[in-house]
């Protein structure tokens, strides 16, 4: 407690409340807790602790970062260089792509999965993915827009080149190539032959919770993320919509369920 203590004296609560959160939260007469005062501190110091020369982060933590550099001078250490990268908006156009807000990309989810997840996404938020996850121009961009003005490109196929190449960055090309193959199959030819298969296993129950069923298809990992989709309508078997969060389902080989937008599995 001493050394937290000795931390602390290095620092002023008028340096901390210049936090842009901290002096909105302020002028609103919003509470803040002391933990959170404390966090910045805590985050600056492990700078110290490992003797950093440089650190990475999103425009986000451009204040935590700085007060690392600052600690570092205080503790006798020549400040590191600080990088912040721009935050990337989540597939619901809006906060940012995180895993806690469920509008994440998981690297480790399939590719097919990944490139529907891509396709639906809003068209206007699909130029910040060509710009920060594919580092296109602003004027590439701005000619790209100007074809959809003039109607000499279509926005979906615009949408499926930024997912093509969004995948063969970071999955690879084989896997963009079937992805958009099987997109192309399942949403705009109706071929539901080609969605994606899943074979339950033996001893799986039936009938069996929807969130239980779900899970099994690979198609969400947390039962928030399901109840959203379920409430929302998004989730259909053989066409018809689940809405009940308890709902029981009696699967079959065959069957077909939609979860979300883009994608779309078939028990085998």
């Amino acid at each position: 407690m001493q050394d937290v203590i000795a931390m602390c004296s290095k620092i002023t609560v008028a340096r901390l409340i210049e936090r842009e959160d901290f002096a909105n939260r302020l002028k609103s007469q919003q509470s803040i807790g002391f933990h959170e005062l404390l966090y910045p501190l805590m985050q600056g110091y492990d700078s110290v602790a490992l003797e950093a020369d440089i650190e990475l982060g999103g425009t986000d933590q451009t204040f935590n970062l700085l007060m690392g550099r600052f600690l570092q001078e205080q503790y006798g250490q020549k400040p590191q260089v600080i990088i912040t990268t721009p935050l990337l908006e989540g597939l619901d156009g809006t906060q940012k792509m995180s895993k806690s807000l469920n509008n994440y990309i998981g690297l480790a989810e399939p590719a097919d999965q990944a490139f529907g997840k891509l396709m639906s996404i809003s068209d206007e938020c699909m130029w910040r993915y060509f710009e920060v996850l594919l580092s296109k121009s602003a004027d590439t961009i701005a000619t790209m827009k100007k074809e959809i003005a003039a109607e000499k490109a279509h926005p979906m196929n615009i949408k499926k080149q930024m997912a093509h190449e969004v995948i063969v960055a970071f999955w690879s090309k084989k896997e963009a190539d079937n992805a958009q193959k099987q997109f192309e199959a399942v949403f705009q030819k109706k071929d539901l032959s080609k969605a994606t298969a899943v074979i339950l296993p033996k001893d799986t129950s039936n009938p069996l919770w929807i969130i239980d069923l779900l899970k099994l298809l690979g198609a969400l990992k947390t039962s928030t993320e399901a109840k959203r989709l379920i409430e929302s309508g998004s989730v259909l078997c053989n066409g018809d919509a689940i809405k009940d969060f308890k709902a029981e389902i009696a699967w079959e080989k065959g069957m077909t369920i939609k979860v979300g937008k883009h994608r779309i599995y078939t028990i085998g």
